[in-house]
């Protein structure tokens, strides 16, 4: 893990299953971080700060609810916030909080989901997050057996809520995402493995005896985006994870990543990221730095 992320060891014990804190502030003074346990951030008034998930890095409007994975690093940073009342609600829990043969049973399956999916930070619409805020600032207030029961039912209702989408590269975290099919599984190792050298479309159908053609569609039907698109963001994940933890230049770590030209890796990079290579290792190293 690069230097400039802090490894928290939360308050959260072992023999809890999970830690809310509430709280109500001027700004954002924590490091960047990471730990085991998942996180659930609630953020009100605090439009113009600014949170990095993973290797996302974006600017937040007044409200805002997120779902951290396990071990991935986050951070929210005053930026340019100028509210003097930001009211945030966090809570921690187990990553086995839910026992893996419980998360296989059917009932389960949209959590199952969504904490698979936590593994690159997850940023759910702000519609659910109004629905979602009564419940969290009411929370605390439970103990014991009850406390537990109405986070697992706030789990299962954002599991199943609209329009939630992922922030970061899968690869940035080193996460190994299952799919329900052997063959796109089998194609996703591959690419894995090979992200930095040249893969071709004709040779990963040729891999599960598809025809380009077929094997495309079939691709896009199961992951919802192209074999190209996941193949960019696989190279653009394990880029920006180069970015933080070597001093490798720019062109290296494009070269190391499968962008055989570092023009077009500079424009794609800004295009996923919303910052070039350069800004986006400025952002890790130098925190407090504001790009306009």
């Amino acid at each position: 893990m690069n230097n400039n992320i802090l490894r928290e060891i939360t308050p959260l014990t072992k023999s809890d299953c999970f830690t809310i804190f509430t709280r109500t502030k001027s700004g954002f003074d924590f490091p960047l971080h990471s730990h085991e346990e998942l996180e659930l951030n609630f953020i009100m008034n605090a439009k113009g700060a600014r949170r990095i998930v993973g290797d996302h890095i974006d600017e937040i409007d007044d409200l805002e609810l997120v779902l951290v994975g396990s071990n991935l690093p986050h951070v929210w940073q005053t930026h340019k916030c100028t509210s003097k009342k930001i009211r945030e609600i966090t809570i921690q829990f187990h990553k086995d909080l839910l026992d893996e043969k419980f998360l296989m049973r059917n009932q389960l399956a949209f959590i199952r989901k969504m904490l698979g999916l936590s593994a690159k930070g997850i940023l759910f619409s702000k519609e659910t997050t109004k629905q979602i805020y009564p419940r969290l600032s009411l929370l605390s207030q439970k103990q014991g057996f009850d406390s537990v029961l109405e986070l697992l039912s706030i789990l299962h209702d954002l599991s199943v809520s609209r329009n939630m989408h992922t922030l970061s590269d899968s690869s940035f975290n080193g996460a190994r995402l299952s799919y329900n099919s052997r063959r796109i599984q089998k194609v996703a190792d591959y690419m894995g493995q090979n992200f930095h050298k040249n893969i071709t479309l004709n040779e990963v159908a040729k891999l599960v005896n598809m025809t380009e053609v077929s094997f495309s569609r079939f691709y896009k039907h199961r992951c919802g985006v192209s074999f190209i698109d996941s193949l960019l963001e696989l190279r653009l994940g394990h880029s920006a994870r180069m970015l933080i933890d070597t001093s490798q230049s720019i062109a290296e770590v494009a070269y190391a990543c499968g962008f055989n030209n570092i023009s077009n890796f500079n424009r794609l990079f800004k295009k996923k990221k919303g910052c070039t290579p350069t800004e986006f290792r400025e952002n890790y190293t130098n925190p407090n730095r504001i790009f306009v």
